[in-house]
């Protein structure tokens, strides 16, 4: 504990962070250490979300949805994106300001504590520098900022476990749904197939249009194009390649080299003098002091073990395990990026104290010229191809946007067709329509205000090339009476054939509840024994389903009787018997999985409820 303490303090606690306390759903890490630009997105109760914070947590969350998306950044809301970030960032400044009220706080003691006694941090049982200092490097954060990210995380973390945690759940509670979960129903089923009542509906125009004037809100449409489009591929494009020069060949090796050498990260030492147990100016006399005795003779390695205070690195010749830029700061890079093998820096000063530097770049055994030849070869008349390939696209472009016509494509290139799509969506799905970089030509802010010219030429992800032309754009709403005049039609048609088909069943359906099953007159239906269902296993169609578990249970003999609708289908649901178990039938482990669950969400709601509550009484603005 003591050499934690010790580290703590020192230069290494300036470089913390880690939050080891289970985050929140509503904490953004990065909104926990904004700094600079203080420009204010809200304020809540007197304190600022910063817009750089906001922006940091709206793309975190942009990335969370981009993996749901395949990548595919146009099927993102991004204004819905942004106000989540800023509901999240909301309802965390005030349940940090509510958990200050509330005195839930952790002391520095604590906090030093808790990050020792990480097993991450842990070697032998004991608290290692080396295992601390590595992962610390790697992040780069100083100890204030660590110790408020783990002071409010833990007051984070505790007022939401006192809902989380210990919601109020009684017995009765599980039971019941224990009781709803498990109870058995022996469902039939008639099914009235709609066709034949739809060949005597009649439905006016009048109608329709009274229809669609009553319901337009349900008649909506998505942002959609009609498009013109045409592909050109590599392999339409018959060129002859020239072969590979000596002197080609000798430069794309000559890159090889480069890049193999370029790859090779140096070998960095360091000798480091810190302010932690000195004033500044006695650290900077320091460190000139021990830069000169290296110039005088003095071995770097023997220099690190005596005055360097990286303790990583003093008993390694002052070597740095693996050099990463931006884990010391600019200076620091930029000193390594200037040094020559051999030379030893004068004093560089970062956040961190007062660097000595040497540089040694490693040896890299290239492979011979010879040994890589043919496959040099390959590469150069692979990008003689695509070469020859990206001259003809830039040809074909200045021509296609100078005549704002896909025709020249085809008029230029054999078997080249100009192709049309109508009703095009952000979520259509085809090879080319739902390329990414395609849809941002189709759907963009230039295209909505009326620009109906060809585009520039697409690079596709396949390595094909495509131009398209927007013809026509509908904007997401209401359709226009003439678009949806169809739909509505036959909704209509829908509508009435399915209430022509209860009428004619609904006397059946009224003896269901006076008379026993086995004494009603069916007519034309015929109920098929669609066998016995609980809620929980989800077999039935969704519609069926919640027709089957909203009738009351029968008496003996009698069957609880209701209708669903399906597309061209009336669905006649029959309940014979409803079976109640007791919570017996689940096993212990079940019934333990149950109570975890429910506990779960009714301490979710009831935490969402605490925090709808603080933001209805807070000043926000």
């Amino acid at each position: 504990m003591e050499s934690f303490r010790k580290v703590i303090k020192g230069w290494l606690g300036k470089v913390l962070l880690v939050l080891f306390l289970t985050p929140l759903a509503l904490v953004g890490i990065e909104g926990y250490f904004s700094s600079g630009n203080k420009d204010t997105a809200k304020t809540v109760n007197g304190t600022d979300i910063s817009k750089k914070e906001l922006e940091s947590l709206t793309k975190t969350f942009k990335q969370q949805y981009l993996a749901y998306a395949n990548g595919d950044e146009t099927l993102l809301n991004q204004t819905f994106i942004e106000q989540k970030a800023l509901d999240t960032l909301v309802a965390r400044t005030l349940l940090l300001q509510q958990a200050e009220k509330l005195g839930i706080s952790l002391s520095d003691q604590q906090i030093e504590q808790m990050i020792a006694q990480q097993p991450s941090f842990q070697e032998n049982g004991q608290f290692s520098n080396a295992l601390y200092e590595n992962y610390l490097k790697s992040v780069g954060m100083n100890s204030r900022q660590l110790i408020a990210s783990l002071r409010n995380d833990h007051a984070l973390k505790m007022l939401s476990s006192t809902f989380m945690d210990y919601p109020l759940v009684s017995k009765l509670d599980i039971e019941q749904i224990a009781n709803l979960q498990t109870e058995q129903r022996h469902v039939h089923i008639a099914s009235v197939n709609l066709d034949n009542y739809k060949k005597n509906v009649k439905v006016s125009d009048a109608e329709v249009a009274a229809y669609y004037e009553k319901h337009k809100t349900v008649f909506k449409q998505p942002t959609s194009v009609d498009v013109d489009y045409v592909v050109l591929s590599p392999a339409n494009i018959q060129t002859e390649t020239a072969a590979a020069t000596e002197a080609e060949l000798q430069e794309a090796y000559k890159k090889f080299v480069d890049s193999q050498k370029s790859a090779v990260k140096p070998d960095v030492k360091h000798i480091l003098i810190t302010a932690d147990s000195r004033s500044e100016a006695e650290a900077q006399k320091l460190a000139a002091d021990v830069a000169a005795k290296i110039k005088a003779g003095t071995s770097f390695a023997q220099a690190a073990a005596q005055y360097s205070e990286d303790p990583e690195s003093k008993a390694k010749g002052g070597a740095i395990a693996v050099y990463e830029t931006g884990v010391f700061g600019d200076a620091f890079d930029k000193a390594v990026a200037s040094l020559k093998p051999g030379v030893v820096s004068a004093p560089v000063k970062t956040d961190y104290g007062y660097h000595i530097i040497a540089v040694e770049t490693p040896n890299v055994d290239v492979p011979s010229f010879e040994s890589q030849k043919a496959r040099l070869t390959e590469e150069v008349l692979a990008a003689k191809k695509a070469n020859a390939f990206s001259d003809t696209v830039n040809g074909l472009n200045d021509m296609v946007v100078s005549a704002d016509s896909l025709d020249v494509v085809a008029q230029e290139v054999k078997g080249i067709q100009v192709k049309s799509a109508k009703g095009v969506t952000l979520a259509t799905r085809d090879p080319l329509l739902s390329d990414a970089n395609v849809k941002v030509k189709l759907f963009n802010d230039d295209v909505k205000n009326g620009d109906r010219n060809v585009s520039s030429s697409i690079q596709l992800a396949n390595g094909d090339v495509a131009w398209v032309k927007v013809r026509n754009y509908y904007a997401v709403g209401e359709q226009p009476f003439a678009v949806a005049k169809p739909r509505v039609k036959a909704k209509l048609i829908e509508e009435k054939a399915l209430a022509a088909a209860k009428a004619q069943i609904q006397k059946t359906l009224e003896e269901f509840k006076t008379k026993p099953a086995a004494s009603v007159a069916k007519g034309n239906l015929s109920f098929e024994d669609a066998g016995i269902y609980t809620r929980a296993e989800g077999l039935l169609k969704r519609d069926v389903q919640r027709a089957a578990f909203s009738l009351k249970a029968p008496k003996a003999g009698f069957w609880s009787v209701t209708t669903a609708s399906l597309p061209n289908e009336l669905v006649v649901v029959a309940v014979s018997e409803v079976k109640k178990n007791p919570i017996t039938v689940l096993s212990e482990e079940q019934r333990q999985e149950l109570m975890k669950l429910y506990s779960q969400l009714r301490g979710q709601q009831e935490f969402d409820d605490y925090t709808r509550y603080l933001k209805a009484h807070a000043k926000i603005k």
